[in-house]
């Protein structure tokens, strides 16, 4: 058996979402013992796992330069289409 629960979550936009009657039972449970509202469980519980899916750090690029004099002395003033394609040469770009 399941029971539809009207929620005001999320800055009082409501909505209604389908519980089994076991896990509500529970939840209202642990309602009681904390003293707390059915909607801040529901609302931890929502960014427990919404906080699990994003990545633990952002992006961070690595260092990787490399010792030597910069551009060839051909390539010094060309513009980039040039250093490009001098790149790519003889390897289908």
């Amino acid at each position: 058996m399941h029971k539809n629960i009207l929620l005001d979550i999320l800055d009082d936009m409501k909505t209604t979402i389908d519980i089994s009657d076991a896990l509500l039972r529970e939840a209202k449970k642990l309602t009681a013992q904390r003293q707390v509202t059915l909607r801040s469980i529901v609302e931890q519980g929502l960014r427990e796992i919404i906080s699990r899916q994003k990545p633990d750090q952002q992006f961070k690029l690595r260092k990787v330069s490399f010792r030597g004099k910069g551009l060839q002395d051909e390539f010094r003033g060309k513009d980039w289409e040039k250093i490009r394609a001098a790149a790519y040469k003889g390897h289908g770009g």
